[in-house]
């Protein structure tokens, strides 16, 4: 009975020094502040006939903040923030409803129209990596993190859509990899956010001549060594330089975070090093799918009416369902 004893205050012990850490990533669908700075969209101009202003603004706010704050990540990655302005009113609107995150930093050395940002609850250090000096090509933001003496690098990417080739999106993936190859690819290594690329893309792009400027090659799959990546975690045998994209260890028919024209397409992906899977939970990769995120069977987006100037309604989400994923450190 003694023997039991201290066996489970060792069981105990061991379960206390751990802790899980819920990542998640989210394209918020452009969350523009209401300061006037040239770099916007025509709907997006504050006070213009688009109606973008203070009311259409903090309903934005409020509904964004409402998915955040229901998901309760610790750490989540955002795309489309146009500044820190709009980045903090978010953090204090989420602080409001009973959610704070401590820590945050948007990708803001260039002007880009809109940029990639992370609010977390745990310290982290910051850099940027500047793919280009061109605006076409969005910041990459860097985040090291030290959870419970375990070393953990996120990268927070948002590459070009699909009105670009994949070369564009290429671009990004080397600028990526040419990082890694200076920090070591046996650190734990998280690659998240909206790659504008399906977890085949490969297969999927092909169908699109005008987007094969490559010669089939992705960055997705081919950049980043995530190819064939079809078994789940836990039987999964990669080389050191590959890497395991999470959308193979759920459920295919779950697989997705966007619908274009009605078709299911995983544009979100969380992507993971060899040295992180031992640190993920097996089967926690999943979208966020709650009812009020959708309309009928299209994902419930931020409205506005179709006709010139695009006017804003006051009502939907963002065009993407959130992505996330837990670990243990």
């Amino acid at each position: 009975m003694k023997f039991i004893t201290i066996l489970s205050i060792l069981f105990i012990s061991f379960l206390q020094g751990s802790t899980i850490v819920k990542i998640a990533t989210y394209n918020v669908e452009n969350l523009f502040d209401l300061k006037k700075t040239g770099y916007e969209y025509k709907e997006y101009i504050p006070y213009s006939k688009s109606r973008w202003n203070q009311k259409n603004y903090k309903i934005k706010l409020n509904n964004i903040a409402k998915v955040i704050k229901d998901i309760n990540a610790d750490i989540i990655a955002l795309q489309e923030i146009e500044s820190l302005q709009a980045l903090k009113d978010l953090r204090y609107t989420l602080k409001q409803k009973g959610l704070y995150y401590k820590y945050f930093k948007i990708a803001n050395a260039k002007s880009t129209t809109v940029k990639v940002s992370i609010l977390s609850k745990y310290p982290f250090s910051s850099r940027e990596l500047r793919v280009s000096t061109s605006y076409r090509y969005r910041n990459i933001l860097e985040a090291k993190f030290n959870i419970n003496n375990t070393k953990l690098y996120m990268f927070i990417n948002h590459w070009k859509s699909k009105s670009g080739p994949e070369s564009m999106r290429i671009k990004s993936a080397k600028k990526l990899i040419q990082r890694i190859n200076n920090i070591g690819y046996d650190k734990n290594i998280i690659i998240l956010g909206d790659f504008n690329s399906d977890y085949e893309e490969y297969k999927k792009f092909l169908r699109k001549r005008k987007l094969n400027d490559t010669n089939g090659i992705t960055g997705i799959n081919h950049i980043l060594r995530t190819i064939d990546n079809t078994k789940d975690a836990s039987s999964l045998k990669l080389a050191q330089d590959q890497f395991y994209n999470l959308w193979y260890d759920t459920k295919e028919k779950e697989r997705y975070s966007y619908i274009f024209r009605g078709k299911k397409e995983a544009l979100d992906n969380i992507i993971i090093s060899k040295s992180l899977i031992k640190h993920y939970k097996k089967h926690s990769i999943h979208s966020y799918k709650k009812p009020y995120l959708f309309k009928k069977k299209y994902i419930y987006r931020w409205q506005t009416l179709r006709r010139k100037p695009h006017t804003h309604k006051g009502k939907g989400y963002s065009d993407h369902l959130p992505v996330m994923a837990s670990f243990k450190f």
